[in-house]
């Protein structure tokens, strides 16, 4: 596992916010709470929590250019970002804020492999700050979070299982895999790719194995930092 920091209250006008750094990736997730819901929660007693990605012109060695100046989003993009919030419904108790959205905003301001695990397991800490906010300024009752989130990526660097591969790695990796657990150890969601050779089921458990260690670790970072009171 590369060096593993988050930084909490990043940005003071959310209600939650946490600039993950993993390694030399670094993604900026901010919470914000909103008095509505999609049209498909309405009626339901339900909240909602969803999630946008995004990643700066400059993130990495050359610039992109901005998806609001292409006019739509880019299928990455939505991949991403729709991780992100399933993986965090995974966790939260919808029905503790009927007709209320939690915005997860996931920006990457610098990308060395690793940004969507990344803004996962720093928008579960951010998201879990936002809780406590709306709960101190009585918008919430309870806590609505459910348990604990991490996630990682692992890959085959020849032949080699290896944990939080960086950019480099991730490139001539033979297999990429990216895996978002529990702090049961149980798998929320878990995307694999053979990239040059089929991967034999044996490497397969051993890198899951490796991952939910990695995950484990993060989770507890992640409570070591909670069990602070902001």
């Amino acid at each position: 596992m590369r060096e593993v920091r988050m930084t909490r209250n990043y940005i003071p006008h959310a209600e939650g916010s946490v600039l993950m750094e993993l390694g030399r990736t670094r993604v900026v997730c901010a919470v914000t709470f909103e008095e509505n819901v999609p049209a498909h929660c309405k009626g339901t007693g339900s909240g909602w929590v969803t999630a946008e990605y995004s990643m700066l012109p400059r993130a990495t060695s050359e610039r992109s250019k901005r998806e609001a100046v292409l006019g739509r989003q880019g299928g990455r993009t939505m991949e991403i970002q729709r991780l992100i919030g399933r993986s965090l419904r995974a966790v939260t108790d919808l029905s503790a804020f009927p007709d209320r959205t939690f915005w997860v905003d996931c920006d990457v301001i610098e990308a060395d492999g690793g940004t969507r695990t990344a803004a996962i397991t720093g928008a579960y800490v951010a998201l879990r700050d936002a809780f406590r906010t709306m709960i101190d300024e009585g918008a919430i009752s309870t806590d609505p979070a459910t348990g604990h989130l991490a996630a990682v990526s692992v890959g085959v660097l020849n032949g080699v299982p290896c944990l939080d591969l960086c950019f480099e790695e991730d490139f001539h990796a033979e297999v990429d895999l990216n895996l978002v657990a529990n702090d049961s150890g149980e798998i929320i969601e878990i995307q694999g790719t053979s990239e040059r050779k089929a991967l034999k089921r044996a490497d397969l458990e051993t890198m899951v194995e490796m991952g939910l260690s990695g995950i484990s670790e993060l989770i507890e970072y992640q409570k070591t930092l909670l069990a602070d009171e902001a």
